[in-house]
């Protein structure tokens, strides 16, 4: 029993280890079959992916196949044209080279013809002059002479008459340099006479002023005359400096503005510029005082402040150098006093009087006659029609509508034509020097334009954001020449284009 035992146990161990290895065996089999399938999955995708490179691979290659073709044919065609123009500059090489060669030859021959020509002229006129010293019995010599003197006798009329001509060539000629030898002596002279008028000396307490005037490398001097659009005159005159302009009004700005900044002691750039600026805001309420002051003399009343303004501007202008203010006064007194005693309305005459110039004080600014300037002033506060028709006809140009223009007209000519009222030589140089600085100003990129030392100088200052240093000299030049053409000034001008680049900054 046991032994039975033994065996039966043997044989389940037996079968159990038979039955473990068929399930191992199995399993194995499984993982060895999906092992084998996943591989052939995986053959399969690298099967697909390969082809799928090789197929770009293909389209890739001939893409690029295709665009090297293009460029070879490309190529082909660039060498294609360059060989036609090649051939082409060689054949019209070779035509030029034939026509030079034709034209070397046909040049050969006439030059070859024309030695054979000289030639024999030369020997015809040898032979001519034998003939003529045997017909004659006469050398050379005495036969030319024999026979100026024969044609001398013939032409004497025609002579006499081109001797006449040239004669008076000549004294026209010397006419001309007269009249430019009187021109340059009297542009000489009359700088002198003028600055009489267009010059302002200032007081100094000492001279050790003129060196902070100066300042250091003239940068306080050059300040001044840029702002002030003055000349700044410093020189061996004791105790004073003299302003020169022909700007009433900004030579009266110079003048009180050095004064205050004298009398301060401080003098430098920024200093001057508040200086200049201060005093033309004075000068401003001092123009509109002396408008006051004249309304208020002569009893007018309801004229608006901005005409007062411009009444007190007259007070800084001349004509022939008779000031304009003092000349209006003096005409609305006379054509008062005339109107009165025709029995016309002194109102309207002394309004027209006092107003009759009143365009000279924008005529700077704005292009037009005085005149008719004057008219658009009134027409645009209202004035009666009647004062603007006198203002009109006050020159006698336009025809009088009314006794009180007629009034105007004859009061205007008393003032001017009274002994000592005018001098003409002044107003056209202040006149002549106003028209160059508008001229100046008429070019792109100009700000400021200043003519000063008589007219011989014109100072342009330009806006450094439009005008580079280039263009700067292109501006000097261009504006020398319309000079040249527009200034009617004799002698030599100078043209100064300044060109500045200021930069503040507040430190806080």
């Amino acid at each position: 029993m046991p032994i039975q035992a033994i065996a039966t146990g043997i044989l389940g161990l037996l079968l159990g280890v038979l039955v473990t290895f068929l399930v191992l065996y199995r399993v194995r089999k499984t993982k060895v079959s999906k092992l084998e399938m996943q591989a052939q999955s995986i053959l399969k995708q690298a099967q697909e992916e390969e082809k799928k490179i090789l197929t770009e691979a293909e389209i890739q290659s001939k893409r690029l196949l295709d665009s090297l073709y293009r460029e070879e044919q490309e190529r082909k065609k660039r060498l294609q044209e360059l060989e036609q123009k090649q051939q082409k500059r060689e054949k019209e090489v070779e035509q030029k080279a034939s026509q030079l060669h034709q034209a070397e030859q046909t040049l050969s021959t006439e030059l070859a013809k024309l030695r054979e020509q000289e030639l024999t002229l030369n020997l015809k006129q040898k032979d001519a002059d034998a003939l003529l010293a045997k017909i004659s019995s006469l050398s050379p010599s005495e036969a030319r002479e024999t026979l100026l003197k024969k044609v001398e006798q013939e032409n004497q009329e025609a002579l006499v008459q081109h001797i006449e001509k040239i004669v008076h060539d000549a004294k026209e000629n010397a006419a001309e340099q007269v009249k430019n030898v009187l021109a340059e002596a009297m542009q000489r002279y009359y700088g002198e006479s003028i600055a009489e008028s267009t010059i302002t000396t200032v007081p100094l307490p000492n001279d050790e002023m003129k060196g902070r005037i100066i300042g250091r490398e003239g940068r306080n001097i050059n300040a001044f005359e840029k702002l002030s659009g003055v000349d700044l005159i410093v020189d061996d005159t004791p105790g004073a400096v003299i302003l020169s302009g022909f700007d009433l009004i900004r030579r009266y700005v110079a003048k009180l503005a050095l004064e205050r900044l004298v009398a301060d002691g401080r003098i430098h750039p920024t200093k001057i510029e508040e200086t200049i600026n201060k005093a033309r805001e004075d000068v401003s309420k001092m123009i509109k005082e002396f408008g006051e002051k004249v309304v208020y003399e002569l009893g007018i009343t309801g004229l608006p402040s901005e005409m007062i303004k411009l009444l007190g501007r007259l007070r800084f202008r001349t004509a022939y150098g008779q000031n304009i203010l003092k000349h209006s006064v003096e005409v609305a007194k006379l054509a008062g006093s005339i109107a009165t005693e025709l029995g016309a309305n002194v109102d309207i005459a002394k309004r027209a009087g006092l107003l009759h110039d009143i365009g000279k004080a924008l005529d700077q600014e704005i292009d037009g006659h005085h005149s008719e300037i004057g008219q658009e002033i009134c027409k645009k506060y209202h004035v009666q029609p009647a004062i603007i028709s006198a203002i009109a006809s006050h020159h006698g140009q336009v025809p009088f509508t009314s006794i009180e223009g007629i009034i105007v007209y004859i009061a205007n000519i008393l003032s001017h034509e009274r002994q000592g009222a005018q001098r003409e030589s002044l107003e056209q140089h202040i006149q002549r020097m106003t028209n160059l600085e508008q001229t100046a100003l008429t070019f792109t990129g100009v700000e400021q334009a200043f003519a000063i030392q008589a007219g011989k100088e014109l100072r342009v200052i330009v806006n450094p954001s439009e005008v580079s240093d280039t263009e700067a000299y292109k501006l000097a030049h261009d504006l020398a020449k319309e000079v040249e053409k527009s200034s009617g000034f004799t002698g030599e001008i100078k043209v100064n284009v300044v060109r500045e680049t200021r930069i503040i900054e507040y430190a806080r």
